[in-house]
């Protein structure tokens, strides 16, 4: 998962150049639960021979969040450390001061706060974004876990 994660990321980035990047991007972020639930299937049916609870799912499908999590801060904290020398940034302020865009902030009352937050942005450290990202798909691990241990729920074997 943390493959397809940093692939993502990467396409996100090669996204704001070439769009069709940018959508192939969202495509492996969906994948996501999809994967998850597959990596879940394969231990329940090979590793614990086609029994698994609900909270043992849930456990297995935080962890594989929790290392994939951990992998692309690591990646993410590589990229914006030695590589990216404000690319993204720029790209997102060149993107915000467009006239089309400054003038739909104006009209919806957003102009000064989006111009606070791009200061918070462009001032924090890539530590700062990595563990960000970190905790953000943790939780979200924890969250998606839920639903997909209990679709990979099986208290009993199945006859074959």
């Amino acid at each position: 998962m943390a493959l397809l994660w940093i692939g993502s990321f990467g396409c996100y980035i090669a996204g704001l150049g070439h769009p069709i990047y940018g959508m192939i991007a969202v495509m492996l972020a969906v994948a996501t639960p999809f994967f998850a639930a597959r990596r879940l299937r394969h231990f329940r049916d090979f590793g614990l021979e086609g029994i698994i609870s609900m909270r043992r799912g849930w456990a297995f499908v935080v962890l594989i969040f929790f290392y994939a999590s951990l992998l692309l801060a690591i990646a993410q904290y590589a990229y914006f450390a030695f590589l990216d020398h404000g690319f993204l940034m720029d790209t997102i302020e060149k993107m915000l001061h467009s006239p089309e865009t400054e003038q739909m902030l104006k009209q919806a009352g957003m102009k000064e706060s989006i111009e606070e937050n791009l200061a918070q942005l462009q001032a924090m450290r890539p530590i700062d974004i990595a563990l960000n990202v970190l905790t953000t798909n943790i939780l979200i691990g924890m969250v998606l876990g839920l639903p997909i241990a209990a679709s990979m729920r099986r208290i009993e074997k199945l006859n074959n």
